[in-house]
């Protein structure tokens, strides 16, 4: 409701004058409000726009070859605890070592920003490797960040191999581990359930990777990227053996 502005009619002229400028001078501030108001929201209007898109591919299309490329791979989409995920493995016999399964989406290329994805292993008992590959150019060429849940909970030595970076075909883990130990692969805080799903926070810059596990306040790993390559395909990763996926969302910086 607008206001009611009432002035006083008395004799007393310098009263009136007094009243009068009060007036202007009210309207003229809520004149400069506004327009200060406006200011900001025109600064701040094209930061809006430019915000980050934030792409969720939709797994229950994982197999229909148009939206996704499988390599290597089995998927098979379902229903769990009311959330839609993916069990992605790859093809061949079971614990076959570097045997990864990979499913990228289809019509884009990721170079910098942010993945995030829910993941679950096959427990403590069972070796499972499961995580998201970026910067790929094939089935053997790309960058990745993956888990081994079953190390997540065993003994300091082997907790310390919990998640892993990798760079192939030239960085392989095996390489990594014996010419830099400890700077490529690391323990998981706060720890996961071996057994349960997780959640991963993957942020991808021009020189490094660093991960985030759940609600943890700092990265578990932070390592410096060791290909040359600027983008890629991106997507889910597997090795040896199957592993659950879900709410996969790529944020690309730009």
């Amino acid at each position: 409701m607008a206001k009611q502005f009432r002035f006083h009619t008395g004799s007393d002229p310098f009263f009136n004058m007094f009243l009068g400028n009060a007036f202007l001078l009210e309207v003229a501030m809520n004149c400069l409000s506004w327009g200060w108001v406006l200011g900001v929201l025109l600064a701040y209007a094209p930061l809006c726009l430019a915000r980050e898109k934030v792409i969720a591919p939709d797994l229950s299309q994982i197999n229909d070859g148009k939206t996704w490329t499988l390599l290597n791979a089995e998927c098979d989409p379902a229903m769990e605890d009311g959330k839609r995920v993916v069990r992605l493995k790859p093809k061949g016999r079971v614990n076959t070592p570097s045997n990864i399964g990979l499913a990228l989406v289809e019509g884009l290329e990721f170079a910098e920003g942010t993945l995030e994805i829910d993941l679950k292993g096959k427990g403590k008992f069972e070796r499972t490797f499961l995580g998201v590959a970026f910067n790929v150019e094939d089935g053997k060429t790309f960058e990745a960040i993956y888990f081994r849940p079953f190390n997540f909970m065993r003994g300091d030595e082997f907790r310390a191999r919990a998640v892993q970076y990798v760079a192939w075909p030239e960085h392989t883990w095996e390489k990594l581990r014996a010419g830099k130990p400890g700077t490529y692969e690391s323990a998981v805080k706060p720890v996961p359930d071996p057994s349960g799903w997780f959640h991963a926070r993957i942020e991808v810059t021009k020189q490094k990777v660093s991960v985030w596990v759940d609600d943890a306040k700092e990265p578990c790993l932070v390592v410096d990227r060791l290909s040359n390559r600027e983008k890629g395909k991106v997507g889910l990763w597997v090795d040896s053996n199957e592993g659950a996926f879900s709410n996969l969302k790529i944020v690309p910086a730009k």
